[in-house]
This record gives structure tokens, sequence and C-alpha cells, in this order.
């Protein structure tokens, strides 16, 4: 390993929405970019959009909630690179609908937190000792303003009367993640943080793209604009925060 080695940086959810801005926005900057994607047809899209701008990415085909898919893609990485600098963990899922608790299936629950809380914690502790080789590590966890507790029991909050049980408490949970696992790793050379992209023009809970955008909606690169900060800043001073482009957020 040589200081001339890449910026690698591995994104979940990658091929579309702000996942692959993120990713588009990296490579721009010069970082090798993993693309993570469920699906082959979307990645493999999203990775020529990025080669065909001039920049360097690859596929990983990869689950977040599959195990088996997370180990295969960690031999990879390992095997290729042997090391990594850093997992953004976008993959991320709304299914509720904002429908009232009281009858929401905990099925849908369970999906939620399958892939919004499950699948990031899986991803860290995998990706970990590959995290731990780099010059400075970062884990991002993207996560959501509707994931916070202090919003959510602010009467004077917007999003006080907001119900969308599985996905809000999710993202809490994500939140907890990014604080444990900030202190747990305090003592390396890895940061971990969470992110709120905010109210973005994607297609993510189900929204038709081909409908207008609704006033206060941001635009994509809005959307990734705070991760990619993080994500190449060479400082990488941060650690254990929730921010936003306007600056911190309450947990």
């Amino acid at each position: 390993m040589t200081d001339k080695r890449p910026i690698l940086t591995l994104i979940t959810g990658a091929d579309r929405g702000i996942g692959f801005e993120t990713a588009m926005s990296l490579a721009k900057k010069g970082q090798h970019i993993l693309l993570g994607s469920r699906n082959m047809v979307r990645g493999k899209k999203a990775v020529d959009k990025i080669r065909q701008a001039g920049y360097d990415a690859e596929l990983l085909i990869l689950d977040v909630t599959d195990q088996t898919d997370i180990d295969r893609n960690k031999l990879i990485v390992n095997e290729k690179f042997g090391y990594l600098d850093t997992l953004i963990n976008n993959a991320g899922i709304a299914l509720d609908n904002h429908e009232d608790a009281a009858t929401l299936s905990t099925n849908v629950i369970r999906k939620e937190f399958d892939v919004n809380f499950f699948g990031t914690v899986s991803m860290i502790q995998a990706f970990i000792p590959l995290l731990k080789r780099a010059k400075s590590g970062k884990i991002i966890n993207v996560s959501s303003n509707m994931g916070s507790l202090d919003l959510a029991s602010d009467p004077n909050s917007k999003f006080y009367n907001v119900s969308s049980l599985g996905y809000q408490s999710s993202k809490a949970a994500v939140n907890f993640a990014t604080i444990t696992f900030a202190k747990e790793l305090a003592d390396t050379n890895i940061t971990v943080n969470s992110v709120n992209p905010g109210w973005t023009a994607t297609a993510f809970g189900g929204r038709d793209t081909k409908q207008p955008v609704p006033d206060g909606m941001q635009t994509v690169q809005e959307g990734a604009r705070q991760i990619v900060k993080l994500a190449s800043d060479p400082r990488n001073d941060l650690n254990g925060t929730f921010t936003e482009n306007d600056g911190s957020l309450p947990w």
C-alpha cells in the first residue's frame, strides 16, 4: 500500500437518486467508487454513466439485507484493494406511507428495519477491518430529520404531527448506531457520522417523479451535498455528529 492508492468509497443503494448523485460527485473529485446496487441492470447503467463521464467506478451487486451478499462483497474488496476509505450507508426504504401507528403492519416495519437499520449495522460490522486499513476511515450513515426524537416530540416542529412509525423509528435507530459506533471507534482512525439529506426530488418512498416538484422539495444535488462534503473532507475531524446542509440537527 502506498500514498498513491485511490480514495476508495463504497456507497450502498447508489444506482439512482441521492446515492447516484453522491457517487458521481465523489467520482468527479477523484475518488474510486464502488457502487452498490441490488439490481444488475440499474447498477450497470449507473456505473456506465460515471465511466462515460470519464471517472472511476465499478459495480458491486449488493443487497444489504443479505449477510451472504455482504460477506461476498467484503471478500471482493479485500482481495482487490485490501482497504476501504469510506463507507456510505445510503440504501434505505420507506414503506409505511404515513399510515396510523395503530394499524400499521409490523411486517412493514420489519422490512424497513431490515434495510435501514440492520443493513447499516451489518455493513459497518463487516467493513470495519478494511476501514481500519485506510489512512483516514469514514462511515457516513444516511439518516433523516424524521428520525430525530427531539424534532418529533417538539410541538413547534413541523415533524410533530408526522406519523411514519416504521421509517422514523428505523432512522432513529440508525442515529443510535452512529452514536454507539462513533464512541466505540473513537480511538481508531475511523469516524462515524449521520447525515440528513432532506426532502429531495427522487423516487424515494414511491414518489412519482413525473409529477411536478412540490414547493420546498430540493434538488438531488442539494440532497447529496452534505454527504459529499463529509466524504471529501480531508480533515475527517467530525465524529458522532448528525448534520445537514444547514448545520447540526438534534438527535
